[in-house]
């Protein structure tokens, strides 16, 4: 990290973390008789909201809808793709939020009336006081010309939500031939989790290196500049994997993809035409539809909240968190998702006891694997500053880091995602 040691980053994490939890780190229980609380979504934002709640006041009842039995992390789903984690590990269930008192409803949500506070399952329909929605990300697949929902079911996966669809293009990969290329179009921004489709490909790099050496990853993407892009090119290099093993082509080279044909295996650029039995496409992304059919999207597609409590400034106690919210100043990760579930959750709770919503601070820390033993991160500390998000501290890994650095990185990665999933469904 280019300003901050890793020793003093944890001590700050640490301070933000206790600040970030203010009003929820000491159970209270003052006025809080008769309040339900509903989460719905139970990911990395819905499911720690939804513990912090009851771990802060827990007479308030929390209720938390989620449409899956078992969670699976997409954060390190990559290794999954190239066969050398298992999807078992990435998968989580709920008992361990049953434990904090919180009632878990496996259902869909059909429907949201923040008029009349409510919640409409295809099961039924659940009151609320606050409601904290944590729906993830929806595709926009009609922006790309040719490409459906149904095809990214079937011949071009986005593999983008942890699932059928990761190990489908494991599968796809190891049954392509040596000579084709893997060919994976990368989405505008914003969209979840900035660093993965470059960790995505420079781990595919590490598997043709080892088992198909004719091939290549072409990255076909709208953007010049990418996440961590000096780290992750300086890898690329180190590796041995540019340019022989990816080829990435910006947008001002022609990356920018028109349409694609799922028929012929072809994804078609201003500049050429890309054909593969093994083509990740990674469409544009909106706010969960469940966010946008209850009217809490604005123009851009996403949720606007107050950055302080993440209170929607269109619906009046209903709290969007996670990659859903337009959080200008943090970026759509699992740790910021963990981050802004604690901010309202402390947010959630204050107001049902009659308080302030505490200052909040907010921690994003981020790891990306190029090969199994090299890994990079990113770090952030912000505060609540002048209505804004507003960055205090935070870095990179070095650029001209040594191999065991590298190494270190990649253990530090495995470790953070035991450490928060433990934090988020334990």
């Amino acid at each position: 990290m280019s300003k901050l040691t890793r020793r003093n980053f944890i001590k700050t994490t640490g301070a933000a973390a206790a600040v970030g939890a203010m009003g929820v780190a000491a159970p209270a229980i003052a006025n809080s008789h008769g309040n339900h609380v509903v989460v719905v979504g139970g990911g990395y934002g819905g499911a720690v909201a939804a513990k912090y709640i009851r771990m802060a006041d827990p007479t308030v009842k929390v209720t938390l809808i989620e449409q899956n039995e078992y969670y699976y992390s997409c954060p390190l789903s990559n290794p999954v793709i190239i066969g050398i984690r298992d999807m078992e590990v990435q998968k989580w269930g709920y008992d361990g939020l049953k434990k904090h008192g919180i009632d878990v409803v496996i259902d869909t949500v059909t429907g949201i009336d923040a008029g009349s506070k409510t919640v409409t399952t295809k099961g039924g329909k659940f009151k609320y006081t606050k409601l904290v929605l944590s729906p993830g990300v929806e595709f926009n697949y009609a922006a790309i010309p040719g490409l459906t929902k149904e095809i990214a079911h079937t011949s071009m996966p986005h593999a983008w939500k942890a699932g059928p669809q990761t190990l489908l293009l494991r599968d796809k990969l190891a049954a392509m031939k040596d000579g084709e290329p893997f060919v994976m179009v990368a989405p505008p921004n914003p969209f979840r989790c900035p660093p993965g489709p470059y960790e995505r490909a420079s781990l595919v790099a590490h598997y043709l290196k080892k088992h198909k050496p004719k091939s290549k990853v072409i990255i076909l993407d709208p953007k010049d500049k990418f996440s961590k892009m000096g780290l992750f090119r300086g890898g690329w290099k180190e590796l041995g994997y540019e340019p022989n093993y990816i080829e990435w082509i910006p947008a001002a080279e022609g990356g920018k993809v028109t349409k694609v044909d799922a028929a012929t295996g072809t994804v078609y650029t201003d500049m050429g035409e890309y054909k593969s039995s093994c083509i990740n496409i990674i469409p544009p992304m909106t706010a969960g539809s469940i966010a946008v059919a209850s009217g809490l999207t604005d123009k851009s597609g996403w949720c606007p909240v107050d950055l302080k409590t993440f209170e929607s400034t269109l619906a009046k106690d209903v709290y969007v968190i996670g990659d859903s919210s337009a959080a200008a100043g943090l970026p759509k990760s699992g740790y910021a998702a963990n981050s802004e579930a604690k901010v309202a959750a402390a947010a959630v709770v204050a107001a049902l006891q009659g308080k302030p919503a505490p200052m909040p601070s907010y921690v994003n820390t981020c790891y990306s694997l190029l090969a199994p033993d090299y890994g990079i991160s990113v770090a952030l500390v912000s505060v609540f500053e002048d209505g804004k998000i507003t960055k205090k501290s935070g870095g990179l890994s070095p650029s001209t880091a040594s191999k065991a650095h590298r190494k270190q990185e990649a253990f530090y990665a495995e470790s953070w995602y035991q450490s928060i999933m433990a934090d988020t469904f334990a």
